[in-house]
């Protein structure tokens, strides 16, 4: 309890807090503007509203200052008590991703989308939907959104959404704040990717739908997951989904751009470690999710091979079903990270990827084969755009999802030459939660302080 027998205004104080152990200070809102006068120990709200988001570390300061009141006799105050201790009171946990749609000026709506149907207008103007992810719940924008921007690096980006942790994923978007198509034409803008490369030169196996693949690029994988009887990592190789080699799109050019325009520009410290799910779960044994599979042999070598994202788009027979999106991570070992080994696999040398098929559907793009020239995915190019989540194998071709000239959720090859990449990565929580602005083209969400 707090004991203050000092005169009435002798005693003023502020609060103030910081998010980071070196950040600056910024001044809370506080109860009082002096300190509450008792001649016993009674509690006190010093502050109106203290939030920290679960498992955070905030610093806190508090000044408390020894006025010269003018005509004001302070004689009494030389014996003058004060005495107190501190506490925050009863918690009211608010998760980390909450926490930050709030800082962001947002909301939330209930309820979900018909994932069915292409979004042509803002759906989420009056808050954001929600969908479970590997951190807790997470906040997706949706449609022709114009309060995603941010501006970071020197480039503009479009927020896709606010991960369970509180960090913001976010779609590489040009070096300018290119406006909503809605419903123009392609006009040939270039400014809005970094690369036209295929995934992978070679195509002929199912392990090249793989960020990373087992054994060297062209030799032939031939068993799906590595089961622990491998005593060296030529054995381990011989897995489609051992993350050993790189592929040509993460190695060659994603990679470098990343090194290049981030940590060589010491921006790395704002970049979080969030899961890129590059799927590669197939049914389970004994089972299909297509017709044309086999129940025992699917994911490694020419085996015909459905893989996640194609399970959630389309139906046993191949057709185009309502999309069924999920933002987690089916396996562990398809969950790429750089250092975390706990949710991840910790097999990334740099924290960036691309946009997965469930992303795509969240967004806006309607069902597989629709286009959608409206919302904020549809970037008026000419190129398709590569995602994260393979499709299938069939044919002799490694096939992953990607969005097509028209904005629609299409396929591609992965030794498409002319599908562009338009990278992803995370702004951490504890700098997601600081950002100002507006969000719109003209006021970007900016972490204070960096361009």
């Amino acid at each position: 309890g707090l004991v203050n027998t000092y005169l009435e205004k002798s005693l003023s104080y502020t609060l103030e807090y910081k998010t980071t152990k070196d950040g600056t200070y910024q001044l809370l809102d506080t109860a009082h503007t002096n300190v509450p006068q008792s001649d016993r120990a009674d509690d006190y709200n010093l502050a109106k509203n203290i939030t920290i988001p679960a498992g955070s570390t905030y610093y806190y300061k508090l000044n408390i200052t020894f006025n010269n009141l003018a005509d004001i006799n302070q004689e009494a105050d030389r014996t003058a008590i004060l005495s107190t201790k501190f506490n925050l009171g009863e918690a009211i946990v608010e998760s980390p991703s909450l926490y930050t749609l709030k800082k962001l000026k947002l909301t939330v709506k209930d309820g979900n989308p018909d994932f069915a149907t292409t979004a042509t207008t803002d759906e989420t103007e009056d808050g954001l939907y929600s969908l479970q992810d590997d951190y807790g719940t997470s906040y997706y924008y949706r449609g022709a959104v114009e309060n995603n921007y941010v501006k970071f690096g020197g480039f503009f980006w479009r927020i896709i959404r606010i991960n369970g942790d509180g960090s913001l994923r976010m779609i590489y978007d040009g070096t300018q704040a290119w406006p909503n198509a809605n419903g123009a034409t392609a006009i040939w803008e270039s400014d809005r990717h970094i690369h036209i490369k295929p995934w992978n030169a070679n195509y002929n196996d199912a392990k090249y739908v793989g960020w990373m693949f087992g054994g060297d690029d062209g030799t032939a994988s031939t068993k799906q997951n590595i089961d622990g009887t491998e005593t060296s990592e030529t054995e381990k190789g011989k897995a489609a989904t051992y993350n050993q080699t790189d592929s040509d799109l993460k190695e060659l050019w994603v990679d470098p751009w990343y090194k290049t325009n981030i940590e060589d520009k010491s921006l790395s410290k704002y970049i979080g470690d969030e899961i890129f799910c590059n799927d590669r779960s197939t049914a389970p044994s004994g089972s299909t999710w297509w017709t044309s599979e086999n129940t025992t042999y699917k994911g490694f070598g020419v085996n015909t091979t459905a893989y996640g994202g194609a399970y959630r788009v389309f139906d046993s027979g191949g057709n185009v079903k309502t999309p069924e999106p999920t933002f987690v991570c089916p396996e562990k070992n398809d969950a790429f990270t750089v250092s975390d080994t706990t949710k991840g696999n910790g097999s990334l040398m740099y924290p960036i990827g691309l946009i997965t098929v469930d992303e795509i559907v969240t967004a806006g793009s309607g069902s597989y084969g629709k286009n959608n020239q409206y919302y904020y995915l549809y970037k008026k190019s000419r190129y398709f755009f590569w995602s994260f989540s393979p499709n299938n194998y069939i044919g002799n071709s490694a096939n992953l999802f990607k969005i097509n000239v028209s904005g629609g959720l299409h396929n591609a090859n992965a030794n498409d030459g002319s599908s562009a990449v338009a990278p992803v990565i995370n702004i951490a929580p504890q700098y997601a939660k600081t950002m100002v602005g507006e969000g719109s083209m003209t006021s970007p969400y900016q972490i204070p302080g960096v361009d």
